[in-house]
């Protein structure tokens, strides 16, 4: 495993992002307090990005929207735009990309880079070239933060010091010097859990999680991850393990306040689970299970079924509407429900799924299969839906199956 003697990884996170592109976009944002939220009709819910002008006001991210205004009156809330803000992020990228060649985009505000020795040897002039693109090509209210070091795990907590707007160099020769005086908590895949262990385990500061050993590290973390973490800490440049196969398809949907009904939670799990078998169909693999759930509260309601492999809208839909007829028989009549989601998972590859005699045999499927496919096409050629198996009406605020979340980041069918 190599050790790098020089800086080789690029990491930028942008400022606020969803804030500071709602500030891009509309001008009369600009260098007022801003707080996105998810909806435009409550008062009961949290802010879920705010802008740097938010921030130095004392407001955070998932702040209650009460909390937020008692602490800021003149905050501004503007309800979400996730097509807008994947939009953003293309432009961005390829901006980045004409300086330098992208090497994992982590989410929709973050991103890595690998240097060459040349732009190693200069990295604040590689990070000013970057600002000034985006200053002079996008506008001058999306900024961000950028670090350097030897490797990505180091780069990413070095992107984190001097933000917003800020660049963070760590030399390997510098170190662990700049590493040992930030908060334990602070790195990268120590979340709470892990940090109460470390503090059990007499682990308080980076200093002493610095001086353990590899294999200490992984007795700590009950896997090869705590070794994987130790030599990343200690400069070396370690690479990510591959990801593992496609495991589900899904998504959920926070419903407004006033569409709390079984009814309305019914309507919306139909338009989630059709975008989610689109994806899947996307990806030519199909499902062996479904999962139904339901929350409010403390409520909390799920139905799994199996599946013969399916991938069709039709096939899905029926299944769907077996699990809600089981819904409306068990709970209460006037049953809340705050959140619906929909899974497809057991995937498997349609052109290597176990065939059933009794199943796959049904000339009603294939030809089900077909409409899908043809429905797709026509969808694709119009870029929105124009053809769907029943009513298309999606919830209020709209983005259902459009969500912008930590390990996707959606395409543009998503918003049709």
């Amino acid at each position: 495993m190599r050790q790098p003697s020089q800086i080789e990884y690029l990491y930028l996170d942008f400022d606020g992002f969803f804030a500071s592109v709602e500030q891009q976009a509309r001008p009369a944002l600009r260098g007022h307090p801003v707080g996105v939220i998810p909806f435009d009709t409550t008062s009961h819910t949290c802010v879920i990005a705010c802008s740097k002008e938010a921030k130095k006001r004392g407001v955070k991210n998932v702040m209650p929207i009460e909390q937020a205004k008692a602490i800021c009156p003149d905050l501004i809330l503007v309800p979400q735009s996730p097509d807008l803000y994947r939009r953003a992020h293309n432009a961005l990228c390829a901006e980045i990309s004409a300086v330098l060649p992208i090497q994992a985009i982590k989410s929709i505000d973050e991103l890595t880079c690998r240097l060459d020795e040349r732009d190693g040897q200069n990295p604040t002039a590689i990070a000013n070239q970057i600002k000034t693109r985006l200053r002079e090509n996008i506008g001058t209210s999306i900024t961000c933060s950028i670090g350097f070091a030897a490797n990505r795990q180091l780069a990413k907590m070095a992107c984190k010091i001097d933000k917003p707007n800020g660049i963070t160099i760590w030399h390997p020769k510098d170190m662990p010097t700049a590493l040992l005086s930030q908060p334990i908590e602070d790195v990268p895949g120590i979340g709470k859990r892990m940090h109460k262990r470390l503090m059990r385990a007499g682990i308080f500061s980076m200093t002493q999680l610095w001086h353990l050993d590899p294999k200490q590290m992984r007795k700590l973390w009950g896997n090869v991850t705590g070794e994987r973490l130790w030599y990343a800490l200690h400069g070396f440049d370690i690479h990510a393990q591959p990801s593992s196969k496609r495991a589900m398809f899904g998504h959920s949907r926070v419903l407004p306040p006033d569409y709390r009904t079984l009814k309305n939670a019914r309507e919306c799990s139909r338009l989630l689970l059709v975008k989610a078998a689109r994806r899947m169909r996307r990806a030519k693999l199909c499902a062996g299970s479904m999962f139904l759930t339901l929350r409010h509260h403390e409520f909390r309601w799920g139905k799994q079924i199996s599946l013969h492999g399916i991938q069709d809208d039709q096939a899905c839909l029926n299944s769907l509407d077996y699990m809600w007829d089981i819904a409306m028989a068990t709970l209460p009549k006037h049953q809340k429900a705050k959140l619906v989601a929909v899974a497809l998972f057991d995937l498997g590859s349609c052109d290597e799924r176990q065939l059933d005699m009794f199943v796959d045999q049904d000339p009603m499927r294939e030809k089900w299969e077909t409409i899908a496919s043809l429905t797709d096409r026509l969808n694709n050629k119009y870029g929105r839906t124009v053809l769907s198996l029943g009513a298309w009406r999606p919830p209020p605020g709209g983005y259902a199956g459009g969500k912008i979340s930590y390990t996707r980041i959606p395409s543009m069918e998503d918003f049709w």
